[in-house]
């Protein structure tokens, strides 16, 4: 007889060990986590890449018909004036084109600002000894002097004075001279076709050859 109550004892079975069923999806996870860190840096990359590309673009100078900016290299006509005298049309430019009408940008010591251009006539300065004019700036540029004239160097200072044009020919070798002395500074102060050429000690008006 079995005892009331008492029933048969029955044993569950064990859980099987992970076969390669769980191994399979463990490694499933791992790849996709490995796709979307690879995916993340391609798209990373193709930023910066792109970013790049639009930075190269945005530097590239403006073609030619296009309105003038900060990068246009278009020089106007003349070059910037010695000093400044005059009233400045516009401050802070950077180039030619941030100047109205014919206005240069010149650089001076109170910064880049627009003014009219200067221009050099023709003909040459004559030459003048150290010491043998007025000390002082009576004109700063060609353009401040009437007519034909220049703005020379006249042995201290500036002023307008008039030109002259070298006479064809080239000096011959310097000559002895008993004297010292500058017996001209320009072609145009010698009579004829002569001109003024250097001597052993000094200038004096001789035929070319």
């Amino acid at each position: 007889m079995k005892p009331a109550g008492s029933g048969t004892l029955q044993t569950l079975p064990a859980s099987p060990p992970p076969g390669p069923r769980s191994r399979r999806l463990g490694s499933s996870s791992q790849q996709s986590s490995a796709v979307q860190l690879v995916q993340g840096r391609m798209k990373t990359g193709l930023l910066c890449f792109v970013s790049l590309v639009l930075l190269s673009v945005a530097q590239r100078p403006s073609p030619a018909g296009a309105a003038p900016g900060r990068n246009s290299t278009v020089l106007k006509a003349g070059h910037c004036p010695r000093k400044l005298t005059v009233i400045p049309s516009s401050r802070a430019c950077v180039c030619d084109d941030d100047c109205p009408g014919d206005d240069k940008c010149c650089v001076f010591d109170c910064g880049a600002v627009c003014v009219p251009p200067a221009f050099t006539k023709p003909g040459v300065c004559p030459r003048r000894k150290w010491g043998s004019g007025m000390c002082a700036e009576y004109c700063t540029n060609d353009s401040d002097c009437p007519n034909e004239e220049k703005c020379c160097h006249n042995g201290c200072g500036h002023e307008c004075i008039a030109p002259y044009t070298v006479k064809p020919g080239r000096c011959t070798k310097p000559k002895g001279t008993p004297m010292c002395a500058e017996y001209c500074y320009h072609d145009g102060q010698c009579p004829g076709e002569q001109k003024c050429c250097r001597t052993t000690c000094g200038h004096a008006c001789s035929e070319p050859c």
